[in-house]
């Protein structure tokens, strides 16, 4: 008696084929940008500075709150009052409530001299904390400016005050693309970073 095996189904097999050959051409990822995008300090802490909680003021600054069109890392647009867009082939290298925290603590060690802590230093010397909400950080196609704005929350040292302030700038954008975009948000996070450091150090 001759035995038979089952034969693989003729279009499984011819699928196969197909997807391998489509191997190099196809992703199901999504197509990464060109380049990463990042903001900088105008005014960055000095390389080898020394500091001390001992004879310096302390502050933590955390990572503010954001909607959710900011929670992820591509530019928002926006149209008009209802509807949102993206910058194309435009991503921050990490989502912009970081990028603007540690612009705050390169801002608010230079301009005012203290020591900025994180927050596990922070439970062993109390001191300044600034929190808030990151209200803007993208493009207003309407007015063609970058815009950004933040709700601060500070309570000052030990005191149990806390006080309560909003910031905001914008730089003109010529074309709303990924540098020009990324270049104007960057000079608008400065001048808010700067404004924000000067109440911190009244």
């Amino acid at each position: 008696m001759r035995s038979f095996r089952p034969k693989a189904p003729v279009k499984s097999s011819l699928a196969l084929l197909a997807l391998a050959s489509l191997s190099g051409c196809i992703s199901f990822a999504p197509k990464p940008p060109p380049q990463l995008l990042t903001i900088t300090s105008t005014t960055p802490a000095a390389i080898g500075q020394d500091q001390s909680s001992a004879t310096q003021p302390t502050i933590v600054i955390q990572v503010p709150a954001v909607s959710q069109a900011l929670a992820g890392t591509r530019i928002p647009v926006q149209i008009n009052e209802t509807s949102i867009a993206y910058v194309a082939k435009a991503q921050w290298v990490e989502p912009p409530a970081r990028l603007f925290a540690r612009l705050l603590s390169d801002t608010v060690t230079t301009r005012t001299g203290r020591v900025v802590l994180s927050v596990s230093q922070f439970r062993a010397d109390p001191g300044a904390r600034l929190s808030g909400e990151l209200r803007s950080f993208g493009i207003d196609a309407t007015s063609k400016q970058a815009v950004v704005a933040f709700d601060g929350s500070l309570i000052r040292d030990d005191k149990n005050v806390i006080d309560k302030k909003r910031f905001s700038a914008s730089v003109p954008v010529s074309v709303i693309d990924a540098n020009g975009s990324a270049a104007a948000l960057n000079q608008a996070a400065n001048q808010v970073a700067v404004q924000v450091a000067d109440w911190v150090g009244r």
